[in-house]
């Protein structure tokens, strides 16, 4: 099956969502070998995957991989990666902020595949448990307010395609799927992504996908979060309609920073500089960083009303030492057996 689809890609071609969605279910099968699968994720990032294809693959990934079925909403802060910036692992740092403020947040994620660190290293390096069953990750949810969906748990049948990925160590379209593939069904998400058209190829495939509120963020500095150093553009989808604009730093009330002093060269550096933001102690930029990015979470998850009252929010959930108190709580375990 996959041999037949690369032929029509190798002649310019693109799939139609059912020949993507059956792409997938072939690499998942282990009915595709490595260098077909190496070759087809090259094609397509190559052309670049269209709308039709990526709403196909996430589809095949969606009904392949482990659900969790949880009974309140939940939001989440999974980007694409692959911006090779080294920057600190800050939708993580915002997910912790979020879910000090009564927002449950499923967070998706992986160890490092194209970054310095993934958000399952940096947890790791944190003491904070990986949840390893949906019982887990539910009782998470209900007891602390976030749970780790980790990535290759939840998605198991993507076996299949991480040694291809690994060996051709560029980003791939499995980097845009990840965040389309959330085990506990998020219809609220940011997103962050390297690329801005990519955000509006998404957005228009998370329509498809029914997805309510999401914000897919690039910043103008190449960060996928939303930058301290620059502009950031915005792609929103929102009840249906899609619209894009620009925040600056400046707007949410915060000053421009350094992208120096946000960068790391490892998962414990990471961890370190997250503590100190959840302590209050961190750098100016880091703080604002996280603060800017939890903004954005708390308006789609409508705790704010404009992305600056969030930032506020967050701002106030580091003064009162509130952050740092749901960091601790994410450290210790006594909630596991919850079913």
């Amino acid at each position: 099956m996959l041999k037949q689809l690369l032929a029509k890609c190798i002649e310019g071609y693109s799939l139609s969502e059912q020949e993507a969605y059956d792409a997938m279910i072939a690499i998942m099968s282990g009915e595709a070998t490595e260098s077909q699968i190496a070759s087809f994720l090259s094609i397509l990032r190559l052309r670049g995957e269209t709308v039709d294809e990526l709403t196909g693959l996430a589809r095949g990934m969606r009904s392949q991989m482990l659900r969790i079925e949880y009974d309140e909403e939940v939001i989440d802060t999974c980007g694409t990666g692959g911006d090779e910036k080294r920057t600190f692992n800050i939708s993580t740092a915002a997910a912790i902020i979020v879910s000090s403020l009564g927002v449950k947040v499923a967070k998706h994620g992986n160890r490092a595949v194209s970054s310095t660190s993934g958000s399952a290293d940096v947890l790791e390096q944190l003491g904070i448990h990986i949840q390893g069953t949906p019982q887990e990750a539910k009782a998470a949810l209900k007891t602390k307010g976030l749970a780790f969906l980790f990535a290759p748990f939840y998605h198991a049948a993507m076996k299949h395609a991480a040694a291809p990925r690994k060996e051709i160590g560029f980003r791939t379209a499995f980097n845009l799927l990840g965040p389309l593939a959330n085990p506990a069904g998020c219809k609220r998400q940011v997103i962050g992504v390297y690329s801005t058209a990519y955000a509006e190829k998404l957005a228009e495939t998370l329509k498809r996908l029914g997805s309510s509120h999401v914000v897919l963020v690039t910043g103008r500095d190449g960060l996928d979060e939303c930058s301290i150093t620059t502009e950031t553009d915005i792609v929103e989808l929102k009840d249906g309609n899609i619209r894009r604009f620009v925040v600056t730093p400046e707007e949410c009330g915060l000053p421009r920073g350094r992208l120096e002093d946000i960068q790391v060269y490892n998962a414990s550096q990471s961890a370190a500089l997250l503590r100190t933001v959840m302590a209050g102690t961190a750098n100016e930029s880091a703080e604002n960083i996280v603060c800017l990015n939890a903004g954005v979470a708390l308006y789609i998850a409508q705790k704010a009303s404009t992305i600056h009252e969030g930032v506020k929010l967050a701002k106030e959930a580091i003064r009162t030492k509130r952050a740092l108190a749901q960091l601790h709580r994410l450290q210790t375990r006594e909630v596991e057996n919850y079913a």
